[in-house]
């Protein structure tokens, strides 16, 4: 998926059954350092939207789980969360759900004489995204970008 560290695979593990049992899916999960503090932050979403009754219901269940489990040998802050209308994108699957939709990208380096760029998702592929900006497309490797998110244009009306 688009883990890096084992306690996020297993802390994964232990969400899963718990969001497909609420009607929920795993948007995104991440165990990093938060200031001294370590945070296991999960993204949770569903058809529609999540609200704040689903995410205090998924977080109390969720946080006996891990309890009982202890599979998190430090202190740390449980955090769950929408992932909000200007979600970040950091996965394959995440670019396929935002496809025709406008993102911003950011790169680690210049990359046709920027380092970011806005546009229209034009296709995805395994190695990379296609970003139509201004009626050009360019090509992105997912190791190139270094951030990316939904723009939502309050203004637009859909």
């Amino acid at each position: 998926m688009f883990f890096v560290g084992k306690t996020e695979e297993i802390a994964l593990k232990l969400a899963q059954p718990l969001a497909d049992e609420l009607g929920l899916y795993i948007y995104d999960l991440e165990y990093k350092k938060d200031g001294s503090d370590w945070r296991l932050t999960v993204y949770i979403d569903k058809e529609g939207g999540v609200n704040i009754n689903d995410c205090n219901d998924f977080c109390q269940r969720y946080s006996d789980i891990l309890d009982e489990a202890d599979p998190i040998t430090n202190s740390y802050c449980l955090s769950i969360s929408s992932p909000g209308i200007e979600r970040r994108l950091r996965t394959k699957q995440h670019y396929i759900w935002a496809q025709g939709k406008k993102i911003e990208i950011k790169l680690f380096s210049n990359k046709y004489g920027a380092k970011s760029f806005t546009g229209n998702i034009a296709s995805v592929e395994d190695t990379g995204i296609n970003l139509e900006v201004n009626g050009e497309t360019f090509n992105f490797e997912y190791n190139e970008i270094s951030a990316a998110k939904v723009c939502f244009d309050f203004n637009e009306k859909e």
